[in-house]
């Protein structure tokens, strides 16, 4: 590691093969706490590059814990996390509402490092009990149309600097690969990421592999389609910017998406959206984020109709049977 160290701090990067044997590394246990936080640590001082970033993901997806699902169509719905702004879990309700839209959701979290509540925290608190248990999860997916991959449970790597990274309390590269290392390999995928430079590595990154993909990052900052103001849409095909205007919808003020201050605020605002008494900002932004989503995978579709079908989804409460399903 210090050769690695020594590397970095003279200003070079790595080759993707370095990376790759880096990480592989860290997952076994080759390296002492001090040498893997000095290593974290470097890439919040510079930017990861293109072939650092394929690396440590192909390390991911060699060492994880490989699930095969019966559905080969399956989407996954994730933000990186690490924008620091708080907000509830927006992706992971629009997973309840697309997935009650018809499409099948193989969604990928974990729990919040530098947020008071991540994906797992939240459904954690709600009661849904994670496993790694392949018929288990096709059987939720068959039913539900949705299952939740909790991350600590398919990739050691993660698992290993689970407590390093809790200690340093803010975003590394590992909020980076989250997002790029769904054990399910989903065939679409929306994705929110905190900026502009992170939009252009995933987009370099998945335009050379087979995913169907949404890139979403909203100008101030969020990890998500915030409707605080300007966002950028980026996929296969296209690149746009958006304004809330755009969609005859108001522009929202970071108090409306704040998340509370713990996880049982969370809990409580999570429900409150489902069972239909969330406020009109929380909804919007939630159907608007599933509406981004669904045309990932219903091309053909408008955002206006793909709007409907997932305002339909939640106030139906479509999404809330959805919920019930998946955790009873």
């Amino acid at each position: 590691m210090k050769k690695i160290l020594n590397q970095l701090y003279e200003y070079k990067t790595l080759t993707a093969s370095q990376a790759k044997q880096v990480l592989i590394d860290i997952a076994e246990l080759k390296y002492s706490t001090s040498e893997v936080a000095s290593f974290l640590s470097i890439y919040l001082m510079r930017s990861i590059t293109v072939d650092e970033l394929a690396g440590f993901r192909g390390a991911m997806m060699d060492l994880c814990l490989k699930i095969e699902f019966e559905k080969n169509d399956c989407m996954d719905i994730v933000g990186t996390g690490g924008d620091n702004k708080n907000t509830f879990n927006i992706s992971t309700l629009s997973c309840f509402v697309v997935a009650a839209s018809g499409i099948h959701v193989t969604k990928h979290g974990n729990y919040g490092v530098s947020s008071v509540s991540g994906s797992s925290n939240v459904l954690e608190a709600l009661g849904y009990k994670f496993t790694s248990d392949s018929s288990e999860l096709n059987k939720q997916l068959d039913k539900t149309n949705l299952c939740f991959l909790h991350a600590p449970l398919f990739h050691p790597a993660m698992k290993s600097v689970a407590s390093i990274r809790k200690e340093l309390g803010v975003r590394t590269f590992f909020n980076l690969l989250g997002p790029l290392v769904n054990p399910s390999n989903p065939s679409f995928q929306t994705i929110g990421v905190y900026n502009s430079e992170i939009l252009r590595l995933y987009n370099y990154l998945l335009q050379t592999g087979p995913t169907t993909y949404t890139l979403l990052h909203s100008f101030d900052g969020y990890d998500e389609i915030s409707l605080t103001g300007k966002f950028k849409c980026v996929s296969n095909k296209k690149e746009e910017i958006h304004q809330p205007h755009n969609f005859n919808l108001q522009e929202l003020k970071e108090k409306d998406l704040f998340g509370g201050v713990s996880i049982n605020d969370s809990k409580k605002i999570f429900l409150d959206i489902l069972n239909g008494n969330g406020t009109q900002a929380q909804n919007t932004v939630v159907i608007i984020n599933a509406a981004f989503a669904i045309q990932t995978v219903k091309q053909n579709l408008s955002i206006s109709e793909c709007y409907l079908m997932a305002e339909e989804s939640l106030k139906s409460k479509k999404a809330l049977s959805t919920f019930k399903k998946l955790i009873n």
